[in-house]
């Protein structure tokens, strides 16, 4: 599933470490503690980053799709998002790829996990199109009541420090009902993640490795960069060359 070129192990999870590792094409995994791998990364160079029109677009399309922070350890955590997540995967990509064990110890266990932030995403109101009420929550499992109904159908599991954010392991609803209200959901709770990060001064967002022609989706966005194993490239025609 991941392509990985070297792999190492760090102690020193100091910002300025972990911050030269990335910047070498390294990133955290889900393996265990301190455990790295190079991999053609791809990240935002958030000083260059401006909304183009079709970014501006996905947003309208999704405007009342919110985003929350929740600092890991989770405080207050539900099987139910692991679950979630789990059944994400699946669907997605097979059986045995992310095992709810794995994703509950990711937000639980620091011991175990390099992950510290939970980026939460929910509507705060459900306006009434596609032939859905308002009043009809999209997933049960997660549903609330504060201002309005709000359903919480999406998660990324991240590592943020003073100058990055590493958008990893996102999960989101695949129900019918969320297609229709948010057709790029996916590429919705990207977009808002980078945005938040710009907000939050942060230098640069990771958005996970390009391994193949699938993975180009991540190159709409401008200030984007990809390791290419020596150094930091812009250059997506060359990029194009070697994915298949």
């Amino acid at each position: 599933m991941y392509l990985s070129w070297k792999k190492q192990t760090t102690t020193d999870f100091s910002d300025q470490n972990i911050n030269d590792l990335y910047n070498r094409g390294f990133v955290f995994t889900r393996e265990g503690k301190g455990e790295m791998y190079e991999t053609r990364s791809v990240r935002v160079d958030l000083n260059k980053f401006e909304l183009s029109s079709e970014n501006r677009r996905i947003l309208r399309k999704s405007e009342n799709l919110k985003l929350e922070t929740i600092a890991l350890p989770h405080p207050s955590y539900d099987w139910r998002i692991a679950k979630f997540g789990h059944d994400f995967y699946t669907q997605k990509f097979g059986d045995k790829i992310f095992s709810a064990n794995k994703i509950k110890e990711l937000l639980t266990n620091q011991e175990k996990s390099n992950f510290n932030l939970l980026l939460e995403y929910y509507y705060s109101v459900i306006p009434a199109k596609a032939g859905i009420q308002s009043s009809i929550a999209l997933d049960s499992r997660f549903r609330g009541n504060d201002n309005g109904v709000e359903n919480k159908v999406g998660y990324a599991i991240c590592y943020s420090n003073n100058e990055i954010l590493h958008y990893s392991y996102p999960f989101y609803s695949l129900t019918p009902n969320t297609s229709n209200l948010t057709p790029n959901l996916g590429i919705s709770m990207m977009t808002r993640a980078i945005v938040w990060a710009k907000e939050n001064n942060k230098k640069y967002i990771y958005l996970g490795s390009v391994k193949d022609r699938v993975g180009l989706y991540k190159f709409q966005f401008s200030g984007i960069e990809w390791w290419d194993g020596k150094k930091w490239e812009t250059n997506i025609d060359e990029l194009k060359k070697i994915l298949k």
